[in-house]
């Protein structure tokens, strides 16, 4: 039975399309942060592990919420490493960086991630789907503050 929540179908799987897109970034940062959290070394190491942790975490939470709301959407979501490596904008954590490229590297995915939920907006406004504005909003908001922190480690 098809769904019937009050969005054109044409702006349902347009907004799926971009949570498809917002989940592969998310899930492509996760696989960094938590592989950059493995092998961070040097004087920041107790630092850097902790605050990646706690980064990779937060990040595993959010797959979950993005790919649920698709789901609401009535639209399967993608879920393999093939599929998210065709959606993502986000670079994969190749080799095995210093820690101070690791920070970089993790700020460049969170300003991704960003950009990606931010250019959903027009769509999602103009469908009138106050749910996913606001987990676009949700979303935003910790990875801006994610990447003001990383970032100041960088100054």
């Amino acid at each position: 039975m098809p769904a019937n929540l009050g969005i054109q179908e044409k702006d349902r799987l347009a907004i799926t399309d971009g949570l498809s897109h917002l989940l592969a970034d998310t899930y492509t940062l996760y696989l960094k942060t938590h592989k950059f959290h493995w092998n961070v070394t040097g004087p920041m190491f107790q630092t850097l592990h902790l605050m990646f942790e706690t980064q990779y975490t937060e990040l595993a939470l959010a797959v979950d919420l993005i790919a649920e709301r698709i789901r609401a959407l009535d639209v399967l979501a993608p879920g393999s490493y093939s599929e998210f490596t065709q959606l993502s904008s986000v670079e994969e954590g190749a080799g095995t960086p210093n820690a101070q490229e690791m920070i970089q590297k993790l700020v460049e995915g969170q300003e991704s991630v960003i950009r990606t939920a931010r250019s959903l907006y027009p769509v999602v406004n103009g469908a009138a789907d106050e749910p996913t504005a606001d987990l676009l909003t949700q979303r935003i908001q910790i990875h801006e503050k994610t990447a003001w922190m990383l970032r100041s480690l960088l100054a």
